[in-house]
């Protein structure tokens, strides 16, 4: 945050071009996420955050200021929990409280992502090879990442790791956004097809599936860009480990299970055009989920700040 205004990278831009933007008004801060301009979970909860404190300081209704940042991605809970945090911090030090809290909140995130990076490489051996999905990394969560903090930390200790860019469509986070993360860093990747996932798992391509997530339930189920389930039920078929990594204000103690989360359902235009020109004819209806929810029993560990745990060990550790 800067006089007022919150900066952030224009992610609907990369990899073409890095634009740094300012939002200070809340309708500013609800255009960034609702268009993918600020988007990843915990970068979410960190920039809604930032929004409400920016917004207490001015004297707004702070009701209406909740609710409004609330709805403008309804998955991922980073921003409810986060918005929470500053709620909490406005009710016992007022405006300035909260705006502390925000900081603060970023600085934790950041921390946060380091130590799931530190427990996550213990899983990467020299040359391991690993598969991912959408964009979990420094973008999505102010720095490190969540499913690349592993990858990182691996490359950076001098241990070799090729990473799989599964290019995620219909907005291709991943060929634009991790890709272009990997290769600043110059960490050995290559893109694929989503659909080339099955045949990669097949051919023995890959040694472990690494993701972000959104929402995770009470009991692990883990809600995340729409095609993780898909690479879940696969790896399950080919016996390959398939871990979710998160901080703890993605997980939802008060959710029971992934049948409650709510699923975002995105513009069609998103499928039936591509870099402006249509990919559809224009009377065909389009579903444009922009999640799916993969069943705890799928996933072979959780990688958190606190450990790898099971799914049973969620509420103890991360609370709830």
């Amino acid at each position: 945050m800067e006089d007022g205004s919150i900066r952030f990278i224009d992610q609907r831009l990369l990899p073409g071009e890095t634009v740094i933007s300012d939002a200070g008004t809340v309708d500013e801060c609800v255009e960034a996420i609702s268009t993918l301009a600020v988007r990843g979970a915990p970068a979410i909860g960190v920039f809604g955050a930032s929004a409400l404190a920016l917004s207490l300081q001015r004297g707004e209704n702070e009701a209406i200021t909740y609710s409004t940042l609330l709805r403008s991605r309804p998955t991922a809970v980073d921003l409810r929990n986060c918005m929470d945090i500053v709620m909490r911090a406005r009710a016992e030090g007022g405006s300035d409280g909260a705006l502390e809290a925000a900081v603060s909140l970023a600085e934790d995130t950041i921390s946060r992502c380091r130590r799931i990076g530190e427990h996550g490489s213990a899983l990467l051996k020299g040359g391991s090879r690993v598969l991912t999905h959408c964009n979990a990394g420094a973008l999505a969560t102010l720095d490190w990442g969540t499913a690349l903090a592993p990858v990182r930390m691996a490359a950076r200790s001098g241990r070799d790791t090729f990473v799989w860019v599964s290019e995620t469509r219909p907005l291709f986070q991943g060929s634009r956004l991790t890709a272009w993360e990997l290769s600043n860093e110059g960490i050995d990747h290559t893109i694929v097809v989503d659909a080339a996932s099955a045949y990669l798992m097949k051919e023995g391509s890959v040694d472990l599936v690494i993701v972000g997530a959104d929402r995770v339930a009470g009991n692990g189920d883990v809600a995340n860009k729409i095609g993780t389930l898909d690479k879940a039920l696969l790896a399950s078929r080919y016996d390959i480990p398939f871990y979710a990594a998160f901080p703890g204000t993605t997980f939802d103690p008060n959710c029971p299970a992934g049948d409650s989360i709510p699923i975002e359902i995105r513009s069609p235009e998103e499928v039936s055009t591509c870099m402006g020109m249509g990919t559809a004819p224009s009377g065909s209806k389009v579903f444009n989920p922009a999640f799916d929810v993969t069943p705890s029993e799928l996933v072979t560990g959780y990688i958190t700040p606190h450990g790898i745990l099971e799914a049973d060990e969620l509420k103890t550790v991360l609370g709830g």
